[in-house]
């Protein structure tokens, strides 16, 4: 029986164009387009630049892609990386072991034994899947700090947690005392996988998972986070803040530090404005660190 064959198109691309050519190879068809750095499980270009991986359909439609991004812009040096068979799924599984998430979360896959270090340590068992959120990239690190260190806004809250991934963001809320979560995504594929983990976890009846955007809920929620990207987090800014309950937290991530101030000025300068209440950063201290952002409603 002939093994199926996975056609993808690679490219490396400085930082600040990672957005806007992922979005096209979107147009040229690609079925998914995964963005990979120094931060990432699977490392990127380094030196400042991402490595866009693209999925598509046939190799026909790969080579293409590639034809019309060299046509558009000489500069860009496109490639194709074809992998045979299904084994590829489960590669990423040998490199993903348990580490230190926050001061007492220690993010566990689940096929790995762990016993706890101390009592007040916090075991979270997660498998991604083909969701984002392994909890390695900076910008899923940062939210869950600032959870940590706010627990009193999560004390009996309710969560909201905006473009959800693994669902990694909206258990590290339950665990540090929300009293339920609504996790959301656009992508059907991670709806199972937020639900396994919730289960594995035993917190399947405090979280409820929607394959749905910010734009139908229209509940109100103490708590919000959204941890997705700066070309995401502009246009759904009023959404956003509808969603979040008076006296409430807002918690943005997935953004450059470049892209601060923009943010910043951004949410604060709404209808409804909210109020800046603090920053958190990572990365090497050059323009390519990423930051978190929380804010209050009024």
């Amino acid at each position: 029986m002939t093994e199926p064959v996975y056609p993808f198109v690679a490219v490396d691309v400085p930082r600040d164009r990672a957005e806007e050519l992922g979005a096209h190879l979107f147009d040229l068809g690609a079925m998914g387009v995964e963005e990979r750095d120094e931060q990432t499980l699977a490392k990127g270009a380094g030196s400042g630049k991402v490595t866009l991986v693209a999925s598509f359909s046939t190799r026909e439609e790969a080579d293409e892609a590639i034809a019309a991004l060299v046509e558009e812009d000489p500069s860009l040096a496109p490639r194709i990386e074809e992998i045979v068979g299904d084994a590829w799924r489960d590669a990423w599984k040998q490199h993903f072991e348990p580490f230190q998430f926050t001061s007492d979360v220690v993010v566990v896959p689940p096929w790995v034994a762990y016993e706890k270090k101390r009592a007040d340590e916090h075991v979270l068992e997660l498998e991604p899947g083909r969701a984002f959120g392994t909890g390695l990239h900076a910008t899923t690190a940062l939210v869950a700090e600032i959870l940590h260190d706010r627990k009193t806004s999560l004390a009996g809250a309710r969560v909201l947690d905006v473009g959800t991934g693994s669902g990694i963001l909206a258990l590290v809320a339950l665990i540090y005392g929300a009293a339920s979560a609504l996790a959301i995504d656009n992508d059907a594929e991670v709806i199972d996988v937020v639900r396994e983990n919730a289960e594995r976890n035993g917190l399947a009846d405090r979280v409820v998972v929607r394959e749905q955007t910010i734009e139908h809920v229209t509940e109100t929620f103490p708590v919000v986070l959204a941890n997705i990207e700066t070309r995401v987090l502009r246009p759904i800014a009023e959404d956003l803040t509808r969603a979040v309950a008076p006296s409430g937290l807002l918690i943005l991530s997935g953004i450059l530090a470049a892209e601060h101030d923009e943010i910043v000025a951004r949410y604060t300068s709404l209808a409804r404005p909210l109020r800046h209440l603090e920053t958190r950063r990572r990365g090497d201290g050059t323009g390519d660190d990423w930051v978190a952002i929380a804010f209050a409603a009024s």
